[in-house]
């Protein structure tokens, strides 16, 4: 009978193994017209709350303006422009959170505070903590029941 192993492949071959992956040609950056720009800024500024109204604004079609938002080029372009709405936004409400700490309500007080608090990682715990623990299993059963009853007796004939 014949030993027959598979060949080691090539060194050349191995070889290509360790260059890293060559970089992705993502070709010139795509263009978004001005007037979708404009609908995207409307929309996110609070302007226009529906794709229609922007699209009125801007003197487009809906239809034209939805499948421009559908393209993933703008729609990266929307993504980008809201997190940075969001960031501006965000410091904002840091600040109004801070403010209401010296409220004079003391609902508000208490909200704005274990808000706070939760942000530095001060947590109360939000449901009460039980352990339930379903998968125990007993070892031995007791039967504590009061007697026994009578064993039944089958009579031979």
């Amino acid at each position: 009978m014949e030993n027959i192993t598979p060949p080691m492949p090539a060194k050349k071959a191995l070889a290509a193994l360790d260059l890293p992956a060559p970089p992705a040609t993502t070709g010139p950056a795509k263009r978004i017209s001005k007037k979708v720009a404009r609908a995207i800024d409307l929309m996110v500024s609070g302007d226009c709350k529906k794709i229609t109204e922007a699209a009125e604004k801007v003197g487009m079609a809906r239809e034209s303006l939805s499948r421009a938002l559908s393209t993933p080029h703008v729609a990266e372009h929307l993504r980008q422009k809201v997190v940075r709405h969001l960031a501006i936004a965000a410091a904002r409400a840091g600040a109004t959170k801070v403010d209401l700490l010296d409220s004079d309500s003391e609902i508000a007080r208490d909200r704005a505070s274990s808000f706070v608090l939760g942000l530095a990682g001060i947590q109360p715990a939000t449901t009460p903590s039980m352990n339930v623990n379903l998968e125990v299993r007993a070892g031995f059963v007791i039967d504590l029941s009061d007697d026994p009853p009578p064993m039944r007796t089958i009579p031979h004939v």
